[in-house]
């Protein structure tokens, strides 16, 4: 069993990556399809945005289990021996995460919902400055982690972090953009600041999608420095 371990992880550690990739390109095409007003009837739109917000919980609920599992993959594949309470402390951190993330889902625009986002955010800035930490003392000192594939895939993923809590921080102002359209109707004067907030959102997106397919490559050719 103990042999089967490690691969294991690995095929989890993949599973993930290709649920986080897949699912947001799938709500990067329905944001592109929510975007064309001339194709679709506001209600239609509205659908596809619903549908969004659904798909979208496979991606959130994939980031938060990669932050565990990738310590655990560190750990049982012996590139760092992770201190026991640092690795039981992220499993139970990523969990928790978990948690709020479909807590929120399920009582979305509630007080209880907000309450869970900002303890969120606070999680997501801490998580993702430990792993510029982590890959940049590393790729300094050549510890914890000495291959520098490792080190730089550990910085790349704290970026990810910042590039995606900014989606959410572009993304902030839609909700009282798509409330003007909902109740003064589609026109230039609603739907283009609704639009160049989507836009300017895009601009994160990318970067996430570049940040994941270079830490994918690292980890599956390791390259040396």
């Amino acid at each position: 069993m103990s042999d089967l371990l490690y691969p294991m992880l690995i095929y989890a550690h993949l599973l993930l990556f290709v649920l986080w990739l897949g699912a947001d390109v799938g709500v990067f095409v329905l944001g592109q399809h929510f975007r064309r007003r001339g194709d679709y009837s506001l209600d239609q739109r509205i659908a596809l945005l619903k549908l969004l917000v659904e798909i979208d919980m496979v991606p959130r609920s994939s980031w938060a289990l990669m932050v565990p599992l990738s310590l655990s993959v560190v750990d049982i594949g012996n590139w760092w021996d992770v201190p026991a309470l640092l690795l039981w402390g992220a499993w139970f951190v990523g969990l928790f995460w978990l948690w709020l993330v479909w807590d929120s889902h399920r009582h979305d625009q509630t007080p209880r919902a907000a309450r869970n986002r900002r303890i969120e955010g606070w999680l997501r800035w801490l998580i993702g400055a430990f792993y510029l930490w982590l890959g940049g003392q590393s790729l300094w000192l050549d510890a914890p982690l000495a291959p520098d594939w490792l080190a730089l895939k550990a910085l790349l993923f704290g970026l990810i972090f910042v590039a995606a809590i900014m989606i959410d921080v572009t993304f902030k102002p839609v909700g009282a953009q798509l409330t003007a359209v909902l109740e003064q109707g589609s026109s230039d004067e609603t739907e283009v600041p609704l639009r160049r907030t989507m836009d300017r959102t895009r601009i994160w997106v990318w970067a996430v999608y570049i940040l994941l397919l270079i830490t994918a490559f690292l980890g599956n050719a390791k390259p040396l420095f």
